[in-house]
């Protein structure tokens, strides 16, 4: 007879609560556990900050007898061909499966911030890029292509997408985020999502939460967000990404909030996340964030003992390998010091997923080994879309786009291939000697293949590269542990771009870079400045073509670009007393705002309709024509902005409420409607519960959150209403060309 675990007609939850009755307690801890499978050189760390304890982690020898919860970067770690991986990943299941008493194969994970982590894969656009293109469409076909390319080679899980909304433009791990707005964060964040998902792989959200408001943008610095802050900002791309995007995985931020590490924060990790949010997935701990807690934080004393606190605080999963959830842990649960209840809501978390990835099926095999190529033409084709949609033209005199002519192409990353990768790209995240694996043209080839004559001498136009190398820990300017004390431009970059736009020649700047830097009056100087954010291996042809006008820029700022390299935090998400006031020296204005994008073309944005009055439970819409006034194709981002202004609670100045990418022929316009649910106005009040509250709301419409020409208001009227769990999230748009 078939042991109903065993029988895939059965329940799954049956099936899973069957299997956990037959093992011991071993047996469910294991499935708690991760393995990193293959460091970099034998005996070499896997990792630029390894777990500093200075004891060793355990061999998989050590712990396959009891069964494995996941293996660790297979693919991710070394430079091996993806039919080297598969081998190594089908040889390494075959000895967790062979090895246990139920032969359950472990999930395989792996970075996917900017593609398929893995030596030969695509590299796309960073996540700032995503939040610049304001395209979710594009964005969702991206993470599928990513997902598919995972799922053939036997991967089971992603490490992406980070949902931290950027706080302080000076933190490394800018180049991570999406953007500064939770809104387009929490749009942008959800589309990857159901593009990993909808391929088969298990998304996992990061870092939950408040790891981007880190004090003075230190990295794993302590975090001193307040509850309307965390709960109104820094929580909400969760909520969407949760709810709307299905994800499966949460991991947890490094820092501590208020004095309380997250990976010890009970009232996070299960009473908000699985409470209030409604999450039933796996909950999997950032790498070495379990031992940190007896090594960094100092709120334990030893490694069953940070064990005990992160298991009880909601960590079902001990990431990258098994350290403090092995036996350390299992000792603490025979002494009677740590419930046996704790491993098995855990263990039963995970054998729920393994079921749902059909790792419990008894017909499982692993990978075969075959000719994977994980950089195929349709996959170039979409990062070179992404890569021009996201590129933004923040000034331009006229110089723009250039006809074929002599060009002189100078900067420190000129040159540099890597400059167009994020930390997180295989070359940059592993460092790379030599091959690439991939084929990255410069932008000089990229201009020279579009038909313009690279030179140092009697240039028509100086093409002037400037930003960021990404990388780890100090390898880099931009990246992890990679963070900035000021935002002055890297080095000398500032001199260097005064002493080239000191000459007569007409300067282009060109921005490719991990965080906004402050340009002063550099920007001013030059004829022209385009940023793009880590665009990826077709960087230098999408910003080829962007520069020739082949292809049109139609993005915008996901984040602004400072004038001045203080007055930090500069995000546009402030209050009244944020901004520019006589009460203070210091002027965080913008050079370039939130949002702001120039285009080959111009557009007007007019006849601002709003319903007059909603209820509290209730909606208005919202509608404006944009229309192409120009010569040419365009696409415009029309931008809508709510405000408050007399609220129970300070408020910000405005937020986003809603957007849409239109593109329109020369003298084409469309009405554009936004459905704007009284929730889109909910916070979290003087007693910490979301409340709409009735009274006047503010609109305004336009190119940017600076740009805002169109402004009216609408009133809710009614009680003040508390918002269930299930609340609007989004705005939706309409889009009806007219006539």
């Amino acid at each position: 007879m078939t042991e109903p675990w065993r029988d895939p007609l059965v329940p799954v939850s049956i099936r899973v609560a069957d299997l956990l009755k037959r093992m011991t307690l071993e047996e469910k801890a294991g499935q708690l556990a991760g393995f990193w499978a293959l460091p970099s050189d034998p005996g070499a760390p896997v990792a630029p900050m390894e777990d500093d304890s200075g004891e060793s982690a355990p061999g998989l020898d050590d712990i396959v007898a009891h069964g494995l919860g996941q293996l660790t970067r297979v693919y991710g770690t070394a430079p091996i061909t993806a039919e080297a991986g598969m081998e190594r990943l089908a040889s390494l299941q075959r000895q967790v499966t062979g090895s246990g008493r139920f032969g359950i194969p472990a999930v395989a994970h792996e970075e996917c911030l900017t593609g398929f982590m893995t030596f030969g894969a695509t590299v796309f656009p960073g996540p700032l890029a995503w939040g610049a293109s304001f395209d979710p469409g594009l964005v969702r076909q991206m993470a599928a292509a990513i997902g598919a390319g995972m799922r053939r080679v036997g991967v089971h899980q992603g490490l992406a997408p980070v949902l931290d909304v950027v706080r302080d433009y000076r933190w490394g791990r800018t180049e991570e985020c999406i953007g500064e707005d939770p809104y387009l964060v929490g749009a942008i964040g959800t589309a990857y999502v159901q593009g990993l998902e909808g391929a088969g792989i298990v998304a996992t959200l990061k870092h939950f939460a408040g790891y981007s408001a880190s004090r003075g943008g230190r990295n794993m610095a302590p975090v001193a967000s307040g509850p309307r802050e965390f709960a109104d900002v820094l929580i909400e791309p969760f909520v969407r990404a949760l709810r709307e995007g299905g994800a499966r995985s949460v991991m947890n931020s490094y820092t501590d909030v208020d004095g309380v590490p997250v990976a010890a924060d009970e009232r996070l990790l299960t009473e908000l996340l699985r409470g209030e949010l409604g999450f039933s997935g796996v909950v999997v701990a950032d790498y070495y964030a379990v031992s940190f807690l007896e090594t960094r934080h100092g709120v334990t004393g030893s490694r069953g003992a940070a064990g005990a606190v992160a298991l009880t605080a909601g960590i079902d999963v001990e990431l990258p390998t098994a350290r403090c959830y092995g036996a350390p842990l299992t000792e603490l649960v025979r002494a009677g010091s740590v419930p046996e209840e704790l491993i098995d809501r855990a263990a039963e978390r995970v054998l729920l997923q393994k079921a749902e990835l059909g790792l419990l099926e008894p017909d499982w095999e692993p990978v075969k080994p075959e000719h994977v190529d994980l950089d195929p033409p349709e996959n170039r084709a979409l990062a070179r879309l992404l890569a021009e949609r996201s590129t933004v033209l923040l000034a331009n005199d006229g110089v723009l786009p250039l006809r074929p002519c002599r060009v002189a192409i100078s900067g420190p990353y000129a040159d540099d291939p890597q400059s167009f990768l994020g930390c997180y790209s295989f070359p940059n995240h592993v460092a790379l000697p030599g091959d690439l694996g991939l084929e990255i043209p410069t932008l000089g080839e990229a201009l020279t293949t579009a038909g313009f004559t690279v030179t140092a001498d009697d240039p028509d136009v100086n093409v002037l590269v400037l930003g960021d190398r990404a990388g780890m820990f100090g390898r880099g300017t931009s990246g992890e542990g990679c963070d900035a004390e000021t935002l002055d431009l890297p080095g000398d970059q500032a001199a260097l771009a005064s002493a080239v736009l000191d000459s007569e020649v007409p300067t282009v700047l060109v921005l490719v870079s991990g965080r906004p830097y402050a340009l002063g009056t550099l920007a001013e100087r030059a004829s022209a400045v385009v940023q793009s954010f880590f665009p990826g291996e077709e960087g230098g042809t999408a910003l080829a073509r962007i520069i020739s006008g082949a292809a049109e820029p139609s993005g915008r700022l996901p984040v602004s670009i400072p004038r001045q390299v203080g007055g930090q935090p500069g995000t546009y998400l402030h209050a009244r007393l944020g901004g520019h006031t006589d009460w203070s020296s210091v002027d965080p204005t913008p050079l370039f705002p939130f949002g702001h994008g120039l285009s080959w073309t111009n557009f007007t944005c007019s006849e601002l309709s709003v319903d007059p009055v909603a209820a509290t439970d209730g909606a208005v819409a919202v509608s404006v024509t944009a229309r192409n006034v120009g010569e040419v194709t365009g696409t415009e981002v029309v931008q809508l902005y709510l405000s408050d202004p007399v609220a129970s609670v300070v408020r910000p100045q405005r937020w986003l409420a809603g957007f849409a990418r239109v593109e329109l022929r020369p003298g084409a316009a469309a009405r554009i409607t936004f459905s704007v649910h009284a929730d889109r106005t909910c916070f979290t009040g003087i007693d910490l519960r979301r409340r709409v509250e009735p009274g006047e709301i503010g609109v305004a419409v336009g190119r940017s959150s600076g740009d805002l020409p169109l402004r009216g208001s609408f009133t809710l009227e009614g009680p003040v209403r508390h918002p269930a769990a299930d609340r609007v999230l989004s705005v939706p748009v309409e889009i009806v060309p007219v006539p």
